[in-house]
């Protein structure tokens, strides 16, 4: 009793302490939740596709968690940007926002071609019966982050400048609200750029291959050997980050695959995995942002590990976390419901969602704090890399942690 009493006493300190950071953050990761949903049933739409793709799942987790790594990331480093009076919006790209915009736009673009080659890569090493070309991943991959890398680029400006004239903590609600977006804009994406590898004649389709090729090489060329510094330097660190949280996606789409005949059983079960994906990496994230932030102001010692600076960040995570998980695994049972998908019943969609749930928060939030740690200790900046390794890290972590919950609850 005396533990809970402490516990709650704790709580509500940290409430009355930040609520605008409790509020903030719940109400960027019920956005989240609600746009997760709609990416989870655009998943469960486009069975037929990937079945006709075989190999497709697997750069899914990794085409849609891209968008997230890239511009949560740009999210963090504008919000540093905020909370160091360095933030200022203008057309010339020399600027520090500028610089930002650019290595995010080449890095969304480039980072797609090569994560085509890497699921590929991937699909064959772990036995995908016939699976599609490189030349079809390439254009699925490139061609569905055209429209994503425009709008989510332009979500997280906006949230940026909004969030200065209204005094905003711009790490609370970037992330959580940046991952949403690139979850519901990349999925119809994909679909709609698979139509250029089933519906067009061949040449056209090899023709779509060479010029995203050419493409997204020249934006990482230009990045890469850039004259302005901040542009060079945040590709250059953020590439290598963004190619292995990528590889650690596609793990997550294989995981997802080599169950996919059990989930099909109870499809309402397949509306869940894009959220629960993205809302473990988005509240990680949060705690990312926020140490890479307590580290640039010297709030947070590099040198040692310590729970005592980072504990009201922590604990902020998981107080937005429970209600927001108990919010998915209602509203996926309701919507399984209207839309008649089948469903293993909402207690046990609560328990799987809020299991599954914390397990993956809870180990994603340790790669967040190492994550950052390790790279500012390094030399590096952690908002450049924070971001993807949590995002990443989530995806595969969560995917792992809801199938033990499965299996735990005896669904699988």
């Amino acid at each position: 009793m005396q533990r809970l009493s402490r516990f709650v006493r704790r709580f509500v300190a940290l409430v009355r302490a930040d609520p605008t950071g409790v509020r903030d953050g719940f109400v960027a990761h019920l956005l989240a939740t609600a746009t997760g949903l709609i990416a989870g049933l655009v998943l469960g739409s486009i069975t037929g596709t990937l079945e006709q793709l075989p190999g497709l799942l697997v750069l899914v987790p990794a085409a849609v968690g891209l968008r997230g790594n890239v511009f949560g990331a740009l999210g963090s480093r504008l919000g540093t940007l905020v909370a160091t009076g360095n933030f200022r919006l203008s057309r010339r790209r020399d600027t520090l926002v500028g610089q930002n915009l650019e290595a995010s736009v080449a890095l969304s673009i480039g980072a797609s071609l090569l994560l085509a080659v890497i699921a590929k890569l991937v699909a064959e090493a772990f036995g995908v019966q016939d699976a599609i070309t490189v030349a079809d991943f390439v254009v699925v991959s490139v061609v569905g982050a055209l429209v994503p890398t425009a709008v989510v680029l332009g979500i997280t400006v906006a949230i940026a400048a909004v969030g200065v004239r209204r005094e905003w903590d711009i790490d609370n609600v970037s992330v959580p609200v940046v991952t949403a977006a690139g979850d519901v804009v990349t999925l119809p994406s994909l679909f709609l750029a698979t139509y250029l590898v089933t519906d067009v004649p061949g040449w056209v389709s090899t023709v779509a291959a060479v010029l995203c090729t050419i493409g997204g090489i020249v934006l990482l060329l230009i990045a890469l050997r850039s004259s302005l510094p901040s542009l060079r330097r945040i590709t250059r660190e953020s590439l290598p980050f963004l190619l292995q949280a990528g590889l650690l996606s596609t793990l997550a789409g294989i995981t997802i695959q080599s169950r996919l005949g059990a989930l099909a059983n109870e499809p309402a079960l397949l509306i869940v995995i894009p959220p629960l994906l993205s809302l473990s990496g988005s509240l990680a994230g949060i705690l990312s942002a926020r140490v890479a932030t307590k580290l640039h102001l010297g709030l947070v010692d590099p040198s040692r590990v310590a729970l005592g600076p980072v504990a009201p960040d922590l604990t902020l995570v998981f107080v937005i976390s429970i209600p927001i998980y108990l919010v998915l695994g209602g509203a996926a049972d309701v919507l399984a419901a209207i839309t008649g998908l089948a469903s293993p019943g909402v207690i046990e969609m609560f328990e799987v969602v809020m299991l599954a749930g914390i397990m993956a928060t809870a180990v994603t939030c340790v790669v967040a704090y190492g994550a950052a740690l390790v790279t500012y200790r390094l030399g590096w900046d952690p908002d450049n890399n924070g971001v993807p390794l949590v995002s990443s890290a989530s995806d595969f972590l969560g995917a792992v942690a809801f199938m033990v919950a499965l299996v735990i609850l005896g669904l699988s």
